[in-house]
């Protein structure tokens, strides 16, 4: 997508069923992932950024969501209109939240993470921007600064009038003891987990902080990314329409594979602790 274009990037969180993929005969493309292409980029980078996605946490056992045995193979995603306007679906969104239906209670970070918050802390990457819910780059060590949660936390929750933080362990409480749907407790709002749902506006802050590193940067490494879930997507095609080397790794094919100047198809954990030894 062409910069002039920016402003023709969906504002909502929407999904995008990908076109077949085909791969430039001038990318590194490895279906072995050799560890030497993805660290030459590395340590040629000036400012490089990470977008990681589903893939990299699956590796924390975290089950993503689209793929055969998802999470919305089990039970379809809750868009941000029905959530607000209809008591039986916040009521659904809520059972889902707390009894960790999506699997990311309790999960650590991997390999991989812990390779980027090394990656973070010596400078060579100025930014994580991530479409993950679990706040699992932070717990790896990962200044909470350097972060941008494209699609929310699913830590915590917020009022979508007011945008008061609500602490689960409370929202808990209130919704499994007495069956109470969370409401706000300074203005009565709706409360929701702080995450962004399908037709749900995208966090204004975190977009534009998104843009900025992805515009400063000259590496831009995707992480398990299957790259189809927009706006968040159209990011590491701005990067290498900027004039930033594009490094894809994902288990499967991306529809910007063709663009990139690395693919590959590996667990993300092994490659990146190679890449980046401790």
């Amino acid at each position: 997508m062409a910069l002039a274009d920016r402003n023709a990037i969906p504002r909502e969180a929407i999904w995008i069923e990908p076109p077949p993929c085909r791969v430039a005969p001038s990318a590194y493309h490895f279906a072995v992932s050799p560890t030497a292409p993805l660290a030459d980029l590395i340590a040629h980078a000036r400012r490089a950024v990470v977008f990681t996605g589903a893939g990299i946490s699956t590796e924390s056992g975290i089950p993503d969501f689209r793929s055969p045995g998802g999470v919305w193979s089990r039970m379809r995603p809750i868009p941000f209109a029905e959530f607000v306007g209809s008591e039986e679906w916040r009521r659904e969104a809520w059972r889902r939240a707390f009894s960790n239906s999506s699997g990311w209670v309790g999960a650590k970070p991997n390999a991989g993470h812990l390779a980027i918050a090394r990656l973070v802390a010596s400078g060579k990457v100025a930014a994580v921007i991530t479409q993950n819910v679990d706040n699992l780059h932070v717990e790896s060590g990962v200044p909470a600064d350097r972060v941008i949660e494209l699609h929310g936390n699913a830590g915590y929750a917020t009022c979508l009038a007011c945008g008061l933080r609500h602490e689960l362990d409370t929202l808990r409480q209130s919704f499994l003891g007495r069956d109470e749907v969370p409401s706000c407790r300074e203005c009565g709002g709706l409360v929701k987990t702080a995450t962004i749902s399908f037709g749900q506006p995208m966090p204004v802050q975190a977009m534009r902080r998104a843009e900025e590193e992805t515009l400063a940067a000259d590496l831009f490494i995707v992480l398990g990314s299957s790259l189809v879930v927009f706006p968040a997507a159209g990011f590491p095609r701005v990067a290498k329409e900027n004039g930033a080397r594009l490094a894809i790794v994902n288990r499967e094919p991306t529809p910007l594979d063709a663009i990139a100047d690395l693919v590959l198809h590996a667990e993300i954990g092994p490659l990146l602790a190679a890449a980046v030894p401790a």
